[in-house]
C-alpha cells in the first residue's frame, strides 16, 4: 500500500515560516484570499503558538502590529485584504515608518487569471502604495516562493534601520499544493546575520578622545539606542565620564530619571540650556527632526563639535556638519567606547553636570505650580501629575494626542523612572489615534504589565471602534485616560498664536466617552474633580476589563518649547 503524503499549500507554508521567526500574533482583518492562511491557524497553527487577532478597522491593527514591534523588539505583523483592505493600513504603516519600526505588511492579490479584468477589489498596484512607507517590496505568484520570500521580508525589516516592508501574496500561491517535503524552510540563524559588526579601534579612540577634551559634553539618546537595546551600556558610559545625557522621544527609557547624568528629552526645560550651550554634542541613533528642532541655532550651536552614530550611513550628517561620523549599531558602539573609557581614570566631578542637575530642578519647580492646583475644569497639567505618579513602576506608558501630549512629554520623567521600551507615541508622523490600538498591542505583548494612555478627546475618537476588539480579548489592567477639552487643542494655540484668535474647525461637541465605552463593554467613568482622579483610576485598575477615563479638563495654552518651535515654522 502506497504511503500517504503529507500534502500542504500556500497558507500552512505561510504559518510555516512566520513559526520559524517566533511570531505570535497576526493583526487585522480576514479576507477572502485569506482563507487558506486563516484555515492552517485554525487546523494547527493555535498549537503550535501562532493566532490571528480580528480588529474592527485595519488601521488600528497596523498600530497593534507597530507597538509590538516597539514594546518587543522583534517586528509585528499587519494584515488587510486585497484592495481596500491594503488601503486602510496606510497610516498605521505609515506611522511605523517614520519611526522605524519593524513590522510586517502582508497583503494578498487577486488571483492571476482576473489580472486587469476588473473583479472585485483588483486592479490596485499595492506595492507602488505602498512604496513610500516601506522599506522593500516583495510580490510572489506561487507556493514555492513564500519561504524565501517571508525570509527576505524579515532580512529587510530588521538590518540596518529597521521599518516596515512589504509582503503580496497572489491568491494562486495560497492555493497551490505541495507534498511538505517539497517546500524546506530555514532558521532565521540560516539565513541572516544575527551578529552586530565591530567599529575600528581607531574611530573609537577618535571619539573618545573628542569627549574627554570637551568642557561641557552631551550625549543625546535617540530611538536608535532603543532599538540595539544599549540602555545598560548608555547609563553605565555617561556616568563613567560624568557626561548628561537627554533622550530624544524615541530614546525615552534608554537611561534612569534616577542616574546622575540624565536630563531630560530634547527641546524641553533643561535641554534648552545644554543643546546650545554643549560644545561636543554625541548623537546616538537620533535623525534631529522637529523634536530636536532639525539640529538648527538657537536651540543647537552651529559652532559645537558633532560626532553622529547611527546604523543608517544616510543619516550621518544629514542635520547638521559632523567632525566624526560612525556606521554602527549604538548598542555596539557604547560596548566598545565604554570599554576604551574604562582603560583611563573614572571621572569624579563635573561641574557642567552639576550646573544642568540645579537647571533641571528649576524646571520641575515651574511645572509643579500648575500641576499641584485643584482648579475646576482640570488642568491638562494636573491631569498628568495624576496618571504618571499613579502608573505602575513598570508600566507601559502610550502618549496620544496633540495638545495634552506635549503637557505629558513636560512631566514624563518627574516620577517613575521609565524603564525602556515603555513609551509608545508616534513621534516622527506626528499621528493621532493610536491609543486603543497601541494599547492592545502593548498589552498582549506584556500581558502581565499595566498599560495606560493618555489622549486627546480628538484623537481618541478617531480609533474608538476597537475598544470593542480590547473587550474581546478580555484585557485588563488597561486604561484609558482622555483629556477632554472639546477641540483641537494644537490647533486651537496655533490659531490664538499666529491668526488673531480666528478660531475655525477647532472646537468640537460635548461627548460623554464614558457612557460610549460602556456600550463597547468597557469600564467608564467621567471626572471633573482633579482629586478625583486617583481614585478613578483605582477603580479602572481593579475593573476587570478595559477602562476609559473621561477627564473633562479646561484648554490651555501648549507649553513654552512648542510655541518656540512654532515659531520657527516647526508647527
Amino acid at each position: 500500500m502506497e504511503e500517504k503524503k503529507n500534502v500542504i499549500n500556500g497558507g500552512d507554508v505561510l504559518i510555516k515560516s512566520f513559526l520559524q521567526e517566533d511570531i505570535k500574533y497576526l493583526f487585522g482583518i480576514i479576507g477572502g484570499q485569506f482563507l487558506a492562511m486563516f484555515d492552517a491557524v485554525y487546523k494547527w497553527g493555535r498549537e503550535k503558538g501562532i493566532d490571528t487577532v480580528m480588529f474592527r478597522h485595519e488601521q488600528a491593527a497596523a498600530h497593534a502590529a507597530d507597538a509590538w514591534a516597539r514594546v518587543t523588539n522583534k517586528p509585528g505583523v499587519c494584515f488587510g485584504t486585497v484592495g481596500p483592505g491594503a488601503t486602510q493600513l496606510v497610516p498605521g504603516v505609515g506611522a511605523a515608518w517614520s519611526d522605524n519600526i519593524p513590522m510586517i505588511v502582508l497583503v494578498p492579490q487577486v488571483n492571476s487569471k482576473f489580472a486587469d479584468s476588473f473583479t472585485l477589489q483588483g486592479n490596485l498596484d499595492q506595492l507602488t502604495m505602498f512604496k513610500p512607507i516601506t522599506k522593500y517590496q516583495k510580490s510572489i505568484r506561487t507556493i514555492e516562493e513564500i519561504p524565501s520570500a517571508v525570509q527576505k521580508v524579515f532580512r529587510e525589516a530588521t538590518s540596518g534601520r529597521p521599518r516596515p516592508v512589504l509582503l503580496e501574496i497572489y491568491e494562486d500561491a495560497f492555493l497551490n499544493e505541495k507534498e511538505e517535503s517539497e517546500i524546506p524552510i530555514m532558521s532565521p540563524d540560516q539565513y541572516r546575520c544575527l551578529e552586530k559588526p565591530a567599529v575600528s579601534n581607531d574611530l573609537i579612540k577618535k571619539a573618545l578622545d573628542i569627549l574627554l577634551k570637551a568642557e561641557k559634553p552631551l550625549i543625546v539618546s535617540g530611538g536608535g539606542v532603543s532599538r540595539a537595546e544599549g540602555w545598560n551600556e548608555l547609563q553605565e558610559f555617561a556616568e563613567y565620564l560624568k557626561i548628561p545625557v537627554m533622550t530624544t522621544l524615541m530614546g525615552v527609557g534608554t537611561i534612569s530619571s534616577k542616574s546622575e547624568s540624565f536630563l531630560g528629552t530634547t527641546i524641553n526645560g533643561p535641554g534648552l540650556k545644554a543643546g546650545p550651550e554643549a560644545d561636543v554634542v554625541l548623537a546616538l541613533g537620533c535623525k534631529f527632526t522637529y523634536i530636536m528642532a532639525h539640529g538648527e541655532e538657537p536651540f543647537w550651536s552651529n559652532s559645537q563639535k558633532m560626532i553622529q552614530v547611527d546604523i543608517d550611513p544616510s543619516i550621518i550628517g544629514r542635520a547638521k556638519p559632523i567632525t566624526l561620523g560612525i556606521v554602527s549599531d549604538c548598542k555596539q558602539f557604547l560596548m566598545q567606547i565604554l570599554e576604551e573609557a574604562k582603560k583611563g581614570q573614572k571621572i569624579e566631578q563635573s561641574e557642567w553636570l552639576n550646573e544642568l542637575a540645579k537647571s533641571r530642578q528649576n524646571y520641575i519647580e515651574t511645572i509643579m505650580k500648575k500641576a499641584t492646583r485643584d482648579k475646576i475644569p482640570i488642568l491638562p497639567q494636573r491631569l498628568v501629575k495624576e496618571v504618571l505618579e499613579f502608573m505602575d513602576e513598570d508600566a507601559i506608558f502610550i502618549n496620544d494626542g496633540g495638545d495634552i501630549a506635549c503637557f505629558s512629554i513636560e512631566q514624563i520623567n518627574f516620577y517613575k523612572p521609565r524603564p525602556p521600551l515603555s513609551f509608545l507615541q508616534a513621534v516622527g508622523m506626528g499621528h493621532l489615534g493610536t491609543s486603543v490600538a497601541y494599547g492592545i498591542g502593548a498589552k498582549l505583548a506584556k500581558p502581565d504589565k499595566q498599560v495606560i494612555s493618555i489622549s486627546g478627546d480628538g484623537s481618541f475618537m478617531m480609533n474608538i471602534q476597537d475598544l470593542e476588539t480590547a473587550v474581546r480579548l478580555g484585557l485588563s489592567n488597561l486604561i484609558f485616560v482622555i483629556a477632554n477639552n472639546s477641540a483641537w487643542g494644537m490647533l486651537k494655540s496655533g490659531q490664538k498664536m499666529y491668526v488673531s484668535k480666528h478660531y475655525i474647525d477647532v472646537d468640537l461637541p460635548a461627548f460623554d466617552f464614558a457612557k460610549c465605552a460602556e456600550g463597547f463593554g468597557c469600564y467608564g467613568e467621567v471626572v471633573t474633580d482633579p482629586n478625583e482622579i486617583r481614585s478613578a483610576l483605582e477603580r479602572a485598575k481593579n475593573a476587570g476589563k478595559p477602562a476609559v477615563i473621561d477627564v473633562k479638563t479646561i484648554w490651555a495654552q501648549i507649553p513654552d518649547a512648542t510655541k518656540l518651535m512654532g515659531s520657527m515654522g516647526i508647527l
